[in-house]
């Protein structure tokens, strides 16, 4: 199973540049609102025509600009899911199932496999239901059976869980992920959310104002996500520019310290990252500190804090702690380790 894609289409605030090659099970590419998920999949799906470029799928070729190369939706053997679901009102579950096959839905087999897919994704029983008469997470299987029913080569899901609280989003993430890891086939899934993003897919990459900044195994990518772009999208709060002092020493201006680090700096560095759960007070780095406020979460204490040197007007430090090792009273010093450094460069573009 694979996807390679090659394509430019200019939107009406930037170009959508897409170059990247999918292999794995299940891939998410995560981004804002408008930085041109969904229409990347349209153009995959053949929705939209991209200006130029090339997409293969398996070996075939179904869009190629130069050889004028362009397969028709319906020929693609590509299954979109909608954010809506897209399910018609005025048709039952199971006929909604069968639209694809609605000429052959008397044949056996095509009623076998309606009656696999049914168990598959526990529709038992809701058969002769309108959609306006299920749940929304029953409405999402509907829709993922209707697709299955043409036995698409690759699915393509955009951002399928938006629309749900958070208790059926996580109940529906973990069913989903099951779903399609028993049914076998490709899945690229479009979506803002990091966590989303980290639970269900083997391949993460993100995308922002059609750019396609980097894609990678989804665990590598959290760990290192290389860019300042990239960090910000997996959720690290506190992204600071550096000056490299020597190939193992850093200043950090904004936050008035120095470090020196075991590890070679890359040259292309400019800026470090350490995310809000990787500060404390018995660190490989620690420097004096005062606290600025703070909030509590659903299940941690997520303080404000600034080093005694930092830089007038640079942003307050973020440290996220759980309730049960908050300590009574607040460290005068706080630091990081080294392994929690995030080294990032900035693409020419790129805003912080």
């Amino acid at each position: 199973m694979s996807l390679t894609v090659r394509i430019r289409k200019k939107l009406s605030h930037f170009t959508l540049a897409a170059d990247f090659s999918a292999a794995d099970h299940f891939t998410c590419l995560l981004g804002a609102s408008g930085s041109g998920k969904s229409m990347l999949l349209k153009c995959i799906a053949g929705l939209e025509t991209p200006d130029e470029g090339y997409i293969e799928l398996n070996g075939r070729v179904l869009y190629d600009s130069e050889k004028k190369t362009d397969i028709r939706p319906q020929n693609r053997s590509v299954g979109y899911l909608f954010q809506n679901y897209a399910l018609f009102p005025n048709m039952t579950v199971k006929e909604n199932i069968l639209i694809s096959r609605y000429k052959d839905r008397n044949l056996p087999e095509v009623q076998d496999r309606l009656k696999e897919l049914i168990s598959l994704l526990q529709l038992e029983g809701y058969e002769d239901k309108y959609p306006n008469r299920i749940s929304g997470g029953q409405q999402q299987r509907t829709a993922l059976a209707r697709i299955m029913m043409s036995d698409p080569e690759i699915l393509l899901l955009d951002e399928p869980f938006a629309a749900l609280d958070a208790n059926l989003r996580e109940k529906l993430q973990m069913e989903m992920k099951d779903l399609l890891k028993e049914y076998g086939q490709q899945v690229i899934m479009v979506t803002h959310d990091r966590d989303e993003a980290y639970r269900m897919s083997d391949a993460a990459g993100v995308l922002e104002d059609g750019r396609l900044i980097i894609c990678k195994p989804t665990r590598e990518l959290f760990a290192d996500p290389e860019t300042v772009s990239a960090a910000r999208m997996i959720g690290c709060k506190n992204i600071v520019p550096i000056q490299m002092l020597s190939q193992h020493e850093l200043a950090i201006p904004k936050w008035g310290i120095q470090i020196r680090l075991k590890q070679l700096v890359p040259e292309k560095t400019t800026h470090i990252g350490i995310k809000a759960h990787h500060f404390g007070n018995k660190k490989d780095y620690t420097f004096p500190v005062c606290y600025c406020g703070g909030m509590e979460d659903t299940f941690e204490h997520i303080i404000r804090f600034r080093f005694h040197k930092q830089e007038a007007g640079s942003a307050d430090i973020w440290w996220k702690l759980p309730y049960a090792l908050t300590p009574d009273t607040l460290p005068d010093r706080i630091g990081f380790n080294e392994k929690d450094i995030l080294l990032l460069h900035q693409e020419v573009g790129e805003t912080c």
